[in-house]
């Protein structure tokens, strides 16, 4: 089995990864237990946006940097969820990606479209229109650590403002998370995903978070 390198691209991967607000316990186990991790993901800061849409689940939108990334769902197998890239780009994004890519992942009525390519604030704007759809801004604030040869992470997500804590463990093979999420004594804890959370603090979903 080749081993997992952080932030470098691997096969699809399973991801087991809750929200709340005190993972502490876990935490503090997650830390000692992992091996030695590279500086630059010893703290690592984001500001992205999120688009949520209250007609899907499966597809993940988030952008950062001017850079939208889109990632579908795949398979849940032993509670583990595993996505897939869908689509990337950058603006100026052009109309075609957005009629072909974008809208048709939100599941929602397309919009009119006349223009080759549209800016960041046009898109925004867009989405802003749109009963269904809401632009979330996401701050991250990740802690990085490996255990069991598994990529994992606890961090602070600020939702709206809203803070609340996260916690994963991920990689291609599923019985090194199932280890993992026992080892850290995690068992029980919900998988809540980015949308699932996002929708629960905006008030899209009415369910809690895992504590």
């Amino acid at each position: 089995m080749s081993e997992l390198k952080i932030g470098e691209i691997s096969k699809p991967r399973f991801e087991f990864r809750s929200f709340g607000q005190n993972f502490n316990n876990a935490w503090k186990r997650m830390s000692r237990l992992s091996v030695p991790v590279p500086e630059k993901v010893w703290e690592r800061q984001s500001d992205e946006v999120y688009i949520i849409s209250r007609t899907n689940d499966i597809n993940n939108t988030k952008i950062r940097d001017g850079k939208m990334d889109i990632k579908t769902y795949v398979q849940t197998v032993d509670g583990l969820e595993q996505w897939n890239p869908l689509m990337k780009g950058e603006f100026p994004i052009a109309k075609e990606v957005l009629e072909n890519d974008v809208f048709p992942a939100f599941q929602v009525e397309m919009p009119k479209l006349d223009k080759p390519t549209y800016t960041y604030d046009e898109f925004m704007t867009m989405i802003k229109a749109n009963k269904d759809l809401a632009a979330v801004n996401v701050h991250k604030q990740r802690f990085g650590f490996m255990v069991n040869n598994t990529i994992c992470e606890v961090g602070y997500v600020l939702i709206n403002g809203a803070r609340v804590t996260t916690i994963n463990s991920e990689s291609t093979e599923i019985e090194d998370i199932k280890k993992t999420i026992t080892d850290c004594q995690l068992e029980g804890v919900e998988n809540i995903n980015y949308l699932q959370v996002i929708k629960r603090v905006i008030g899209m979903s009415d369910k809690p978070l895992a504590n």
